[in-house]
């Protein structure tokens, strides 16, 4: 029992990272079904649009996808068009962009590894730089005029694969060596932003835990809450329906309280306000009550 709470306590501390790694395995399980199962190169002048699409065309529709079941990004969207308020441009674009790029960061971790296996793998990118312009100025230009036509078979035939690219890199070659430089740059770019993230921060790093964990748990209440309140306010209006009574005073949020606590929290150095609940509930009133936290 006990090695099976350290496992899961394990699985809590780090479930972001553990998530992640999810989502790349299936993702690379997937390519790997793709590329042997479904993907056959014609071996012909559509090498190219066929080949692109098999590397580029999942990795958008699985981006698409990060950001549909990313939950924060419907929070700032539902409603937005409908507020009515004044916002600079300055303003709107700076909000944009500070809701848009970490959201952007967490939903492109399937596509990039759909790409960086695909890549890897040498199917797809032998496949369609085979029909490329580029391949044939490497590979054509010291030889006669059928090479163009060998190049399209080149996916299709190892003998001739090796035959061509025998005084040069291959094509598989080249797509394992640019598949690893798009990981490397993403581990330094992904070092560096966690690096200027964390400098940048305006808290410490023990109090940026302690947001981390009051948020988590700050959801869970929520929706125990959540679930209650919504309870009772089914029960007393199945009830007056079915009885046929007045309905009892109810205490719930107004619209205006909702919006309000929907909003994307930002840390303000002077006012320590771990989430907009806790904005909402000490400034209740109009009257700003200072955080001891």
């Amino acid at each position: 029992m006990d090695r099976l709470r350290d496992v899961l306590d394990f699985c809590i501390r780090h479930q972001t990272s553990l998530g992640y790694s999810a989502v790349s395995l299936m993702t690379a399980a997937s390519e790997h079904i793709f590329s042997s199962v479904v993907f056959e190169c014609p071996c012909n002048s559509g090498n190219m649009v066929y080949g692109s699409f098999f590397l580029l065309v999942p990795a958008f529709i699985l981006l698409l996808l990060g950001y549909m079941m990313n939950a924060r990004i419907w929070r700032q969207l539902t409603g937005s068009c409908s507020r009515e308020k004044e916002c600079s441009l300055l303003g709107t674009c700076a909000h944009f962009c500070q809701v848009l790029v970490p959201m952007t960061a967490r939903a492109l971790v399937a596509p990039f590894t759909w790409i960086a296996v695909a890549l890897l793998g040498a199917n797809f990118y032998e496949c369609a730089a085979s029909r490329s312009s580029l391949t044939k100025y490497l590979f054509c230009k010291d030889n006669g005029t059928d090479c163009q036509e060998k190049l399209f078979k080149i996916p299709c035939d190892e003998e001739l694969s090796a035959q061509i690219s025998s005084e040069r890199l291959s094509l598989q070659a080249q797509s394992q060596l640019i598949g690893w430089f798009l990981i490397a740059s993403i581990m330094a770019r992904a070092l560096i932003s966690q690096c200027v993230s964390h400098c940048c921060s305006p808290v410490s790093y023990l109090q940026l835990k302690f947001w981390k964990i009051y948020s988590k748990e700050e959801q869970k209440v929520f929706q125990i809450k959540a679930k209650e309140h919504a309870t009772k306010l089914a029960e007393r209006n199945t009830n007056c329906f079915f009885e046929a009574t007045d309905p009892a005073p109810f205490q719930t949020p107004s619209k205006e309280e909702w919006r309000k606590i929907s909003l994307l929290c930002t840390f303000d150095s002077h006012e320590v306000y771990y989430s907009m609940i806790h904005k909402y509930t000490s400034t209740k009133g109009g009257k700003s009550a200072e955080s001891n936290e």
